[in-house]
């Protein structure tokens, strides 16, 4: 069986690690604690959908430690009025990928990706691995290789430490 996540890091000749993890632990917060990864280390894949006919989509990848800035930056960049994260099933059918494993690599339609500023000053991050069951550790130079990748300032907000 194909899997178009290893099929499109192997092609692009980048550094990746594959991590397994329990499905139920995939969720980011849960899994940076049962694992011992830090938030500021784990990166979040998130599809936004602008509200156009017909709708327009991005993928966005930001620090779990940050909040995607989908009124200003991520709607000023789709080039609509409203905009908002797309649901689950629409994830899937832009991704293949179900929520908890959501990936810039290896989906099934060509998304751009928009890569928040502060992930790339990481020495390695923690992203999902295309499916529930597995993340994978990549260096900033593998997120930098994407086809389809912008690096955008100001794209998430740092969110204060929890209490």
């Amino acid at each position: 069986m194909s899997d178009p996540v290893i099929e499109q890091l192997d092609t692009l000749g980048v550094d990746y690690e594959l991590v397994e993890c329990d499905p139920d632990l995939a969720d980011t917060a849960a899994f940076c604690e049962a694992y011992g990864y830090a938030a500021e280390d784990s990166a979040n894949a998130i599809v936004v959908v602008g509200k156009a006919d017909p709708p327009v989509f991005a993928m966005c990848l930001v620090l779990a430690d940050s909040r995607l800035d989908v009124n200003k930056v991520v709607r000023k960049r789709l080039g609509v009025r409203k905009c908002s994260f797309a649901s689950a099933d629409q994830t899937i059918e832009l991704t293949g990928m179900m929520i908890g494993g959501v990936t810039p690599f290896g989906t099934t339609t060509e998304l751009p990706l928009w890569i928040d500023s502060r992930v790339m000053e990481r020495e390695q991050l923690i992203i999902g691995g295309g499916s529930r069951d597995r993340k994978l550790l990549v260096p900033p130079a593998t997120l930098a290789a994407h086809p389809f990748v912008d690096v955008v300032e100001g794209l998430a907000k740092t969110l204060p430490p929890p209490e």
